[in-house]
């Protein structure tokens, strides 16, 4: 069972208890991330995720690695476009040592200037080591291409230019007007009794920050076509199309429809283009949903010589999709595999914690398993259908990487 607490200051605490485990997962959870950004500071979300682990008053960043590793624990953090998350797991006896440390680097961080030097350089390792896999970059080229200058197209490492402009001030303001208490959620799962909401309180229940200003504009989706020449051995091709918000009451029949369409091993694109065709060895579709926009993409990557092919078979793929609607039997073997997925995934403290502090952010809401389990069974055909129309008769955005640059020639 989950519970909630809002502490006075209005940081949520949410709380599921899992007693027949012996771990407890704690997050961080903060509603700031690359879209919260202006061009001139974009990367300062992820590189202050980096600078949390860097050193507090009365801990080295030696001590704090140290202080994980000596309970057998694990400890790490994320940066994504609306959400920067600081996590830890360890066993039940050590959740009040464990919280003690995450919020020492919450609250206490010194950003020492030659600890800020060395990372800023091991960021810039971590941006080259992304332009080394354009499987990767071709998806934030995607973001471009369909946002535009709009926040959600920026890269959420940043830039080289941006990077080197970090300062300790620069760190410390967007800390006060970013991490404020309403836009913080601490989620705890595992062996753990309500008692420790008030040790979360008494650390989290108080302390004060600027005032958050949501000043986020509303993204438009945009058909443009971008590429970029690289050396590679194969072209990497994305397909964008608008797809729906995180709160919106269609996303399940989007989930299905993903699902059949390119989420697994037996989804129309990859028998198509892998199996039937032997095209690529990665293809696969995918929804990112944001709080107030969402994006439908398909992967592909392949040789050169076969880029054409492997554009004219997703195009194929998408006409049958839309046009000859999904069969009862790809509807019932996806449900059964998302539900299989859902439980499945909730049996770990760590899935607990992230699934529970991503709603109480974004959603503010919390559906049981088996309330997500009714929803997921009381999809229809109609509904799915509907849905590949709505998405896939639309314009759509294309990102490619390849070493020439051109587009496919039914794109030119």
């Amino acid at each position: 069972m989950i519970k909630k607490y809002t502490c006075k200051n209005g940081v949520r605490i949410i709380l599921e208890e899992m007693p027949i485990l012996r771990s407890v997962a704690i997050g961080i959870w903060v509603k700031t991330g690359s879209r919260n950004e202006s061009p001139e500071i974009n990367g300062i979300s992820h590189f202050i995720e980096h600078m949390f682990f860097k050193g507090t008053k009365s801990r080295s960043a030696k001590e704090i690695a140290e202080s994980f590793d000596r309970i057998g624990g694990q400890v790490n953090a994320f940066t994504s476009k609306e959400y920067t998350c600081f996590y830890a797991k360890v066993l039940d006896t050590h959740a009040s040592y464990a919280l003690e440390v995450l919020s020492d680097m919450f609250f206490n961080s010194v950003f020492d200037e030659k600890e800020l030097e060395k990372e800023r350089k091991v960021v810039l390792e971590e941006i080259k080591m992304y332009e080394d896999t354009p499987d990767d970059i071709v998806h934030d080229l995607l973001s471009k291409a369909i946002y535009e200058n709009h926040p959600l197209g920026y890269p959420i490492l940043g830039t080289e230019e941006t990077l080197q402009s970090f300062t300790n001030d620069m760190l410390k303001q967007y800390i006060h007007s970013t991490y404020t208490p309403e836009n913080v959620v601490i989620s705890v799962a595992g062996n753990i009794t309500d008692s420790f909401i008030q040790e979360i309180e008494e650390i989290f229940g108080s302390y004060e920050a600027g005032t958050s200003e949501d000043k986020k504009m509303k993204p438009v989706f945009n058909k443009n076509c971008l590429t970029r020449k690289k050396d590679t051995e194969q072209v990497h091709l994305c397909l964008g199309f608008e797809g729906l918000p995180i709160g919106s009451d269609d996303i399940y029949h989007l989930i299905i429809a993903n699902n059949i369409l390119g989420g697994s091993m037996s989804s129309r694109l990859f028998q198509e283009v892998r199996e039937q065709k032997g095209l690529a060895y990665s293809i696969f579709s995918y929804h990112s949903s944001f709080e107030d926009s969402g994006i439908v993409a398909i992967y592909g990557g392949t040789g050169a010589d076969q880029l054409d092919l492997l554009f004219d078979t997703i195009q194929y793929t998408l006409d049958t999709f839309v046009h000859d609607g999904i069969t009862e039997k790809e509807l019932i073997n996806t449900k059964e595999q998302l539900k299989g997925n859902l439980m499945l995934g909730l049996e770990g403290t760590n899935s607990r914690m992230s699934r529970n502090g991503k709603n109480e952010l974004l959603l503010g809401e919390h559906r049981t398993p088996d309330q997500m389990i009714e929803l997921i069974d009381s999809i229809t055909k109609e509904d799915v259908n509907r849905m590949a129309k709505r998405i896939f008769t639309k314009e759509f955005s294309v990102a490619l990487i390849s070493p020439d640059g051109k587009l496919p020639k039914a794109l030119q």
